[in-house]
C-alpha cells in the first residue's frame, strides 16, 4: 500500500462528466489499497472568468479581495469530486487551503508556502477517506485567504507530497508528459521518458508550461518522485527524478521559449557605486522578478542598464523606472514587449563543449539577431525578436538531434 498524491488540472475537471471520470480513475488506485490525496484545479476557464469579473469592478482589483474571488473556483471542484466519490460508494472529504492549514506569506495573488500542517489530512486518511484538497490556495498566519499564482495547484500537490512523505506525486494534465519542445510548434517533438530535477527547473523557468517551477523546486528539495502524465490515456508519462550518469549522454534535452518577456533600458545612468541598488530595489519591492541584466558602459562616467522582466509586469516596471530615472539623473527609459527568450537545456552540457557556439551559429544561419544572452551550467538562453520564435525553435530542435528517434 502506498500514499499517492495526484493532481488534476482544469482541463481534466472541466465539466461534471470529466469530474466523474477523474473520480473513477482515483478510485481504481483506492481499490488497490492505496491511500489517496487528490489536488484539483478550478474548472478550465473559471479563473479567467473571475479575473474578467474583477476588472469589471476595479481597474486594478484589490489583491486581498482578488484572492477571495479566485479561490472559489477550486472550492467548487473539490466539493463536486467528493460527491462523485460518495456516489460511487466510497468515502471522501474535501478540504480548502485554510482547512488543511497550508500557511503562506502575505503576498496576495502570488503567495509562497511557508509550511503545511499535515495532521488533519493524515487523520482523514487513517479513517479510510480519499482526501480532496483545493489546489492553488492557502492561508496567512492571520487567517486571510491567499492564492499561489498561475500553476499553483502543481505547487500545492508537490508540497503536500513532501509534507506527507508520499511515495509518489502524479501530475495529470492534457499532455502525455514533458516533450523535447512544444509539440504545437514543432511536429517532430518527442516525449521525454525521464528528466532531472535540474533540467525540469530550467525548462519550467524558461517557459515550458507543463509544470510550475515552484513545484519542481519542492520536488527537488524533498526528493519527491514526480510523474507527469495525461488524464485521458493510460500511457506512461515523464518521470522527474534525481540525475544519474545515463542522463549526461545527450548534451541537450530540450528547447523551450518564453513569450512572457519584456526588455527595458534605462539610458545614461551615472556610473557610480550604488546605482544598481537604486534601480532594482524599487522593482524588487513590488514583487517583480528581473531576469537578464546587461550593463553597457558608454564612457567613463555613464552607462546603460538593460534588463528583462515578465511582460505582464512591463507597464508597472516602466512606471517605476521613469521615476527612478529622474531621481538618479539618467537620460530616460525605453522598452519593448516584442521579444522572446529561446533556450536550450541539458545536464549533458557539463561534459560537452561547443554547445553555446552551435546555438549561436544556428540562429545566425537563420538570419536571427541575438539581443541578449545568458548562460548557466546546463542552459543557454538568447533573447530574440518575437517574430522569429517558431523558426528558432525548429532550427535548434533539429540542430541538436532532438527530432531523431531513440536507438
Amino acid at each position: 500500500m502506498a500514499l499517492i498524491v495526484q493532481k488534476f488540472g482544469g482541463t481534466s475537471v472541466g465539466n461534471p462528466q470529466k469530474i466523474k471520470a477523474v473520480a473513477e480513475r482515483v478510485l481504481s488506485y483506492s481499490r488497490q489499497g492505496h491511500q489517496m490525496v487528490v489536488v484539483l484545479s478550478a474548472m478550465s476557464g473559471e479563473t479567467n472568468r473571475f479575473v474578467d469579473l474583477a476588472h469589471q469592478m476595479q481597474v486594478l482589483p484589490d489583491p486581498r479581495e482578488m484572492d477571495v474571488l479566485l479561490s472559489s473556483g477550486e472550492q467548487v471542484t473539490v466539493s463536486l469530486f467528493a460527491m462523485a466519490v460518495k456516489e460511487a460508494g466510497f468515502d471522501a472529504i474535501s478540504m480548502l487551503g485554510d482547512q488543511v492549514k497550508i500557511v503562506t506569506d502575505n503576498m496576495h495573488t502570488r503567495a509562497r508556502i511557508k509550511h503545511i500542517d499535515s495532521d488533519g489530512i493524515k487523520k482523514e486518511l487513517d479513517a479510510g477517506k480519499i482526501v480532496v484538497v483545493a489546489g492553488f490556495q492557502g492561508v496567512t498566519e492571520s487567517g486571510d485567504i491567499t492564492t499561489l499564482g498561475r500553476g499553483g495547484s502543481d505547487t500545492t500537490a508537490v508540497a503536500l507530497a513532501a509534507a506527507l512523505k508520499a511515495d509518489q506525486c502524479e501530475i495529470f494534465t492534457d499532455v502525455e508528459g514533458v516533450y523535447t519542445t512544444d509539440p504545437n510548434m514543432c511536429a517532430t517533438a518527442k516525449k521525454i521518458d525521464k528528466i532531472t530535477y535540474d533540467e525540469m527547473l530550467e525548462l519550467a523557468s524558461l517557459g515550458a508550461k507543463v509544470l510550475d517551477i515552484r513545484s519542481v523546486s519542492f520536488a527537488k528539495r524533498y526528493n519527491v518522485p514526480l510523474h507527469v502524465r495525461s488524464t485521458f490515456t493510460d500511457t506512461e508519462g515523464t518521470w522527474v527524478v534525481e540525475e544519474d550518469k545515463s542522463m549526461e549522454s545527450n548534451p541537450v534535452s530540450g528547447v523551450t521559449y518564453n513569450k512572457n518577456e519584456a526588455r527595458i533600458t534605462i539610458s545614461k545612468v551615472p556610473d557610480t557605486p550604488g546605482m544598481a541598488t537604486k534601480i532594482f530595489n524599487p522593482i524588487s519591492e513590488q514583487g517583480i522578478v528581473v531576469d537578464m541584466i546587461i550593463q553597457n558602459t558608454r564612457d567613463g562616467e555613464l552607462t546603460d542598464m538593460t534588463f528583462t522582466v515578465p511582460r505582464t509586469d512591463y507597464t508597472k516596471t516602466m512606471s517605476i523606472m521613469e521615476k527612478v530615472a529622474k531621481e538618479i539623473g539618467a537620460e530616460g527609459v525605453t522598452g519593448s514587449k516584442n521579444i522572446v527568450k529561446v533556450s536550450i537545456v541539458g545536464v549533458g552540457m557539463r561534459n560537452h563543449t561547443g554547445i553555446a557556439s552551435t546555438m549561436f551559429k544556428v540562429l545566425s544561419d537563420e538570419g536571427i539577431n541575438i539581443l541578449m544572452i545568458s548562460t548557466s551550467e546546463i542552459k543557454v538562453s538568447c533573447v530574440i525578436d518575437e517574430k522569429y520564435t517558431e523558426l528558432a525553435v525548429r532550427a535548434l530542435h533539429s540542430a541538436f538531434g532532438l527530432d531523431q528517434e531513440k536507438a
